[in-house]
């Protein structure tokens, strides 16, 4: 459950959210008790590897789940207000006015047959109810806010770079003046320069629009970029949350640290990256107790057995068999 002091100061609150997904009769739940708040202006990460969770949750949160996706407990609520995340026509007027994504494979979610400036103004006629003049205005304003000139929006996107093409997908985003901007692996197939323009850019846009960011990495160093706080998700749950600053640190989870480990170091040539052991599980056949305890070096009987759970550890949270037995062993000593 969300923390309570934190609930007055959220702009969004996931609280126990429980995704399903179903094919041919079988289902397979992907999201696990997922809980977590976001304040306005906050930048938060979303780090695993692919199958860990991360996208559904996000999606989830713009009501954007597969047909074949299906909430089975939990709920989202912004500025207080339950989200209708599993009704899509209830969910439309909420989409890009609230909260709005901007997608990876910027190529794929433009169409190809329209101008740019098209596409962004489209929104502002659809959401805003503006006139086809002061949403085409608009467009041309948002291009001049992402650093395209606004004469390129005669553009197609077959005639852009894809890092000019990635940010057309964030005036996109920009374009009905939301308070969330949700970014779905934004800087992939970017070379590192223009990723690194990309980082920039959404960290300007943040701190100049109040906006609070979602951005779903599987690489750590992107969140350390940009980022306030980090949320580590293995098997469809949060096993770590705190401060960059504080995870980068002293990770506290046995997952946590081999993702630090993985991340390679130019300024050290000695340092050896190492992976991490094993594949993610099956989530159609669940490993019992910690999902995470089949790889992990540090397991200890119990993890094998009994789930465990996220505890508030410092100014962050942690599920850890370990970590619990260090503290009450510290507890045990000064008792």
């Amino acid at each position: 459950m969300i923390d309570s002091s934190h609930h007055k100061a959220s702009l969004l609150e996931v609280d126990g959210l429980s995704i399903d997904y179903g094919l041919k009769g079988i289902s397979s739940r992907a999201i696990d008790g997922v809980s977590f708040a976001l304040r306005a202006g906050e930048a938060v990460g979303l780090v695993g590897e692919s199958g860990s969770g991360k996208t559904t949750t996000a999606m989830a949160i713009a009501g954007l789940l597969s047909p074949n996706a299906r909430v089975s407990s939990g709920e989202v609520r912004y500025r207080g207000n339950r989200l209708p995340i599993d009704d899509d026509a209830a969910m439309r007027p909420h989409r890009w006015t609230e909260t709005s994504v901007v997608f990876q494979g910027a190529m794929n979610a433009l169409n190809p047959v329209h101008r740019i400036v098209k596409q962004i103004a489209e929104p502002c006629m659809l959401k805003l109810g503006m006139s086809r003049g002061e949403a085409t205005g608009r467009a041309r304003e948002l291009l001049e806010l992402v650093g395209i000139p606004a004469d390129r929006g005669a553009a197609y996107p077959h005639e852009l770079s894809g890092g000019m093409r990635q940010r057309v997908m964030i005036a996109m985003a920009l374009a009905c003046r939301p308070s969330i901007v949700i970014g779905d692996e934004p800087t992939t197939a970017l070379d590192v320069i223009t990723q690194a323009q990309i980082l920039k850019l959404l960290g300007e846009l943040r701190s100049q629009l109040n906006l609070a960011l979602i951005l779903i990495t599987h690489d750590l160093s992107v969140v350390a970029e940009c980022c306030d706080r980090v949320m580590i998700m293995y098997a469809g749950r949060i096993v770590e949350d705190g401060a960059v600053s504080e995870i980068f640190a002293k990770p506290k989870h046995p997952y946590t640290r081999l993702l630090i480990d993985a991340i390679p170091n130019p300024a050290n040539g000695k340092k050896m990256i190492r992976p991490i052991p094993g594949d993610p599980p099956n989530l159609l056949t669940r490993p019992s107790g910690c999902v995470f305890h089949p790889r992990c070096p540090s397991a200890i009987g119990i993890c094998a057995t009994e789930v465990p759970s996220l505890e508030k550890c410092g100014q962050g949270r942690v599920a850890c068999h370990l970590h619990r037995s260090s503290q009450q062993d510290r507890v045990s000593v000064h008792a």
